[in-house]
């Protein structure tokens, strides 16, 4: 028996997640659930695929459908429901069992525990009892009546007389008694015929019953060869997760340096967002001063000619209004109201008055000699090193977790290697097969013996057939050779065997009915008690609960299985969960509990990840306070650009200006308004005068003003300056305070990484670690299931049970109690059998006197 306990042992080596480890994830869990408002859950771990342990195909399919034999089971099955309707008495064999520990003793049974006992069994057992003592009395009195009837017919009674008395209804007597006995005829072939099918039956599943051992014993082998391969598949998988582990060290830079620079980017990025902004800012803030210089040079050109045409016509026109002509009454009027609008004729926007920007642009280009952008983006450069700064830091730890999975790995193919599994299940195929030879060596003496039994019963059933024998030849004979026209004494030689057969058959009757009966009463008080308080309980599992009742076989030892298979009662192991387990095709190791008897868990919370793993995954440590996003070139950068004066342009100057038209006033109504007023004047050299000014004024507005306002380089750089200075406007809002809060931020970032970065790490490396630590747990989890549900599937030990009960109960129980069943009612049907074959062999039998008549006439119709 040692090496079945090594193999016990070695397929509960898998268990993986035990207590200890349920605990502490179980913790684990509990700390998430308190932290989840104040940090980042860890992100999932991935799934490994461990791919499917070899499965064993089992080919025993414990089913039995009898067919049309089902028919007479199911007619059994429901006269022993109307003979025993009581429940199964469950407890009441529990008292008895426990009450009779210790052996039955005549004694024990006078105490008042033990007779209420007796009555209750007495009250379970009534129709059993009421049915078995009728046929005790049926086995008893056929005999004794039998003789006694003989004796009676010897001394001329009982029928025995050779007379048979005149009946006006003689013939419908004849007719009545030949139906009657027909019809009990017919039942007791259809008795007959039931007894023989459960007789044939039984010797034909007795040879169905090799292919059930065959079956089994195949599904045992089966069970022994696939279990080191299985066992081996699991632990070949701890390579699976060892692997992702490894990968997942290779890569830590990308892993854990990608988590810790998703987590610090959010405060990383935007600085330096904002500092790449600022660096674009100045680009755009050079380009917008450039285009303001280019505009105004250019504006400043065409309205500066504007301006010198205007004034030299302003002074042509003040000294031709300043013309003698003009002092006379009538005209000095007019000369005054063109002398007022005099100082209309001039430019409106004068762009030479606007503040000079060269100042703020050399300043800004020469901020621009530093590399504002590059710098930033060094920060960028730097900061996304973070992964790679990781995997240099850890890179020593990494080689040491590598060098400890290995060892791990060999400790648990040494685990595997200690004990003799290959040996043991060799022992236990040899077992099997030597069992299976001994199994068939007796297939022949089965074979006889069910012979035997088969030529008894048929011997049994030969002796109703003898009675039916007589009975149908007597009917035959008689009803053949009878004539109505003949007297009791002058029947025919026919119709008088047709009763002496009859007779003959009444006596074979007496001889074997109460043999007949005192058989069918044994099988049927043992087959009826074996089909109620076996195969029903069995069938519905009854019988396991009392097997698997605490305390049953001993006071001290509550479990029976695991006292016999542990020593150890008190496992809560019971014969009904191991068949459910097993009829589920569960593993042996969850089937028997073996949790409870070896604790595996320990060894590989030892080494799957044990305390040594643990503490290198501890002692990883990431110190970034070498990243530098901006540097001191970038800061003074930013602050000279705030202080190149771009702040201080008066930039609503600028946009008043630009919003201005180009003269005062229209000049073409001007020269019109002038022409009118030179209208009103008399002819002469002043009104030729001003009309020629009017011209003049008309000509500088075709010439001048039109180009100004309508030709594409004016109206470019007129369109140029205004979005030009809107954007400086733009930029330049509150920008000492925009460069202040950005070297805030970058140095808030930057003390994030030197100093409060150690947080950040330490969740990250946490997740990290719980990832790595999680391949560990999903390879223990898995390899627990497996062993529960996939590894030693102890399907054939269900089988085994169930092919017994078919073979016992389905096969043989029933099968007998159907045959009883048929030669009981044979029985039954023999008693009015005799009493119609008596009464009707009075009519066939020729009579030795007869009824005379006064008149001469016998009247027999």
């Amino acid at each position: 028996m040692l090496w079945t306990r090594w193999l016990v042992l070695l397929l509960c080596w898998g268990a993986t997640s035990g207590e200890q480890q349920a605990d502490e994830r179980d913790g684990a869990q509990a700390e998430v659930r308190a932290e989840s408002r104040r940090q980042r859950s860890p992100p999932p771990v991935e799934p490994l695929d461990f791919g499917f342990v070899p499965a064993a195909v089992y080919g025993t399919h414990a089913y039995y459908e009898p067919g049309a034999v089902g028919i007479l089971f199911h007619m059994v099955h429901a006269f022993l429901y109307v003979v025993q309707p009581n429940s199964f008495p469950k407890d009441l064999i529990v008292k008895v069992i426990q009450q009779n520990m210790g052996g039955i003793k005549i004694e024990e049974w006078r105490k008042p525990e033990n007779i209420v006992l007796l009555l209750q069994w007495i009250y379970y057992e009534a129709g059993f009892l009421i049915c078995g003592t009728i046929g005790i009395v049926f086995v008893v009195l056929t005999p004794i009546i039998g003789t006694c009837f003989c004796v009676c017919r010897c001394c001329e009674n009982c029928g025995g007389e050779m007379h048979q008395r005149q009946r006006k209804n003689a013939d419908c007597q004849r007719g009545f008694y030949t139906a009657s006995l027909i019809a009990t005829s017919i039942f007791i072939i259809l008795g007959v015929l039931i007894a023989y099918a459960a007789n044939h039956n039984i010797s034909t599943q007795i040879k169905s019953t090799r292919r059930f051992i065959n079956t089994n014993m195949r599904d045992l082998k089966t069970f022994a060869n696939n279990t080191p391969a299985q066992i081996e598949y699991l632990t070949a998988q701890y390579t699976t997760a060892k692997n992702k582990v490894l990968s997942d060290l290779d890569n830590i830079g990308p892993l854990l340096g990608g988590r810790i620079h998703s987590q610090l980017e959010k405060e990383v990025v935007p600085s330096l967002d904002t500092a790449l902004r600022m660096a674009g800012a100045m680009r755009e803030t050079k380009e917008a001063l450039e285009n303001v210089n280019s505009s105004l040079e250019v504006l400043q050109e065409g309205t500066g000619k504007l301006q010198a045409s205007l004034s030299g016509e302003r002074a042509s026109l003040s000294n031709t209004l300043s013309d003698p002509a003009c002092t006379n009454g009538a005209v000095s009027h007019t000369c005054n109201t063109i002398r007022s609008t005099l100082s209309q004729l001039g430019i409106n926007a004068d762009f030479s008055r606007l503040p000079d920007v060269s100042p703020a642009l050399a300043n800004v280009n020469t901020v621009l000699k530093t590399d504002l952008s590059n710098i930033v983006q060094k920060g960028y450069s730097s900061f996304n090193d973070t992964p790679k700064l990781v995997k240099e830091q850890t890179k020593n730890i990494v080689s040491g977790v590598k060098g400890m999975l290995d060892k791990i790995g060999t400790e648990i193919s040494s685990f595997s290697k200690m004990f003799p599994v290959e040996s043991s299940l060799a022992n236990f195929t040899i077992f099997l097969n030597q069992g299976q030879k001994n199994i068939e060596s007796f297939y022949p003496q089965v074979d006889q013996m069910d012979f035997y039994r088969w030529i008894g019963c048929v011997a049994v059933l030969c002796m109703v057939v003898l009675v039916l024998a007589f009975n149908i030849l007597g009917l035959l004979c008689g009803t053949c050779g009878y004539d109505k026209q003949a007297t009791p004494t002058t029947r025919g030689c026919l119709s008088n065997t047709g009763g002496n057969l009859l007779m003959a058959g009444v006596g074979f009757s007496f001889i074997f009915a109460w043999v007949l009966m005192g058989i069918v009463t044994t099988l049927f008080v043992v087959g009826g008690n074996v089909e109620k308080l076996m195969c029903e309980p069995l069938a519905n599992r009854q019988l396991f609960k009392i097997i698997d009742t605490p305390f049953l076989v001993h006071p001290a030892k509550k479990n029976f299985l695991p006292g016999m298979l542990f020593q150890n009662p008190n496992i809560d192991l019971t014969l009904g969960s191991m068949y459910r387990d097993c009829y589920e095709n569960n593993g042996l190791y969850h089937a028997l509990q073996l949790e409870t008897m070896f604790n595996i868990n320990s060894f590989l919370n030892r080494t799957v990840y044990n305390k040594d793993l643990a503490k290198v995954f501890e002692s990883v440590q990431v110190d970034l306070q070498d990243i530098s996003l901006l540097e001191q070139d970038g800061r003074d950068s930013l602050i000279n650009f705030a202080n190149s004066g771009v702040g201080q342009i008066d930039y609503e100057t600028y946009l008043a200006e630009v919003n201005k038209g180009v003269t005062l006033v229209d000049l073409l109504s001007f020269s019109t308004d002038l022409e009118a007023q030179a209208d009103q004047l008399p002819r002469g050299a002043l009104e030729n005068a001003l009309k020629g000014h009017a011209s003049s004024i008309r000509q500088i507005h075709r010439d001048q003003v039109v180009p100004l306002e309508q030709a594409m380089k004016y109206v470019r750089a007129r369109s140029t300056l205004s979005q030009s200075i809107k954007q400086l406007q733009r930029t330049s809002s509150e920008l000492p305070v925009k460069v202040t809060n950005i070297l805030s931020a970058i140095d808030a970032a930057e003390y994030l990484i030197t100093h409060n970065a150690s947080h950040v790490v330490k969740q990250e490396t946490k997740g990290y670690i719980q990832s790595l630590v999680g391949y560990f747990k999903q390879y223990t989890d898995w390899v627990k299931s497996s062993l529960t549900a996939e590894v030693a599937q102890c399907k054939p030990i269900s089988n085994i049970v169930d092919s017994m009960e078919i073979v016992a109960c389905s096969f043989i129980v029933d099968s007998v109690n159907t045959f009883w069943f048929g030669l009981g009612g044979c029985c039954v049907f023999l008693i009015p059998s005799i009493i119609f074959s008596i009464k009707l062999a009075k009519y066939y039998r020729r009579m030795d006197t007869e009824d005379v008549f006064e008149d001469g006439q016998e009247n027999w119709n």
